[in-house]
């Protein structure tokens, strides 16, 4: 079982630890473009526009002078770099010991920056949307799609894709028609007065207590529909759906 989740725009910045390497990064096929990514984005970083080529506001400088630095600055591991209301619910250091060694395996972050980052990867803080254009490079969704493909599959093998990812890292790539059998995309959605919809922070909060809650347990479905059996063993409503590229699993909650 792989699982996709996006990044967050917050990230706490390590205060100490050893310098970005990109060799030691998992998934080596995507050092390439990591590295053509790193580059524009730190000459970006030096231009006088860019908080406007970066959507930051004008009291955002010290992201700018953050990214100016990335090839230098303190890196941590992922699971420590990554934080807001997704990450606070997965609760990363809290895990026990053997989710958090399963997590290592089955979680991978979808980055504007890097492209895919596990858990125990060494990263530095940074601000890059994944919606970005960056000048010399483009697109950052179009610059990844291309090199996905084959890192996704490595990691993924014969098991499971749940696809947890905001609709602009899931621009990143979209799995192909061969995968749509061993494909769940999970959508929350959050039900008043039986009207529903998708909610930010509902959405956020249950994605993290849905992987916590998966690492905790242990179990590796292989098939959405296997998925959709445990997490409604593990107390989730959900509700299944056919799409062209898999099913979609609508967790239907009333409260955070």
């Amino acid at each position: 079982m792989l699982i996709l989740l996006p990044p967050s725009e917050g990230k706490t910045a390590p205060a100490r630890g050893k310098p970005l390497d990109l060799a030691a990064l998992s998934h080596p096929t995507l050092g390439e473009v990591r590295r053509r990514v790193l580059d524009a984005l730190v000459a970006t970083s030096h231009r006088e526009d860019a908080a406007d080529v970066l959507g930051l506001g004008r009291t955002q400088q010290d992201l700018i002078d953050r990214n100016r630095t990335l090839t230098t600055a303190p890196t941590a591991r992922a699971d420590r770099v990554y934080t807001g209301v997704l990450y606070d619910a997965l609760g990363f250091d809290s895990l026990s010991p053997a989710a958090r060694r399963r997590s290592a395996t089955r979680v991978a972050v979808t980055s504007s920056l890097f492209g895919l980052v596990r858990p125990t990867d060494r990263i530095p803080a940074y601000r890059l949307s994944g919606d970005a254009t960056l000048p010399g490079l483009g697109g950052v969704a179009a610059t990844w799609r291309e090199a996905f493909p084959t890192a996704v599959s490595e990691s993924l093998g014969t098991g499971l894709l749940v696809d947890l990812r905001s609709g602009t890292y899931a621009a990143f790539w979209k799995p192909g028609p061969e995968l749509a059998d061993r494909v769940a995309t999970v959508r929350v959605l959050h039900e008043v007065d039986g009207k529903r919809s998708v909610v930010s922070h509902f959405n956020k909060a249950t994605k993290g207590r849905i992987v916590r809650a998966l690492l905790e347990h242990g179990g590796n479905p292989r098939t959405p529909s296997a998925l959709a059996r445990l997490l409604g063993e593990l107390g989730w409503r959900v509700e299944t759906a056919a799409t062209g590229s898999g099913t979609r699993l609508d967790v239907v909650v009333d409260q955070v």
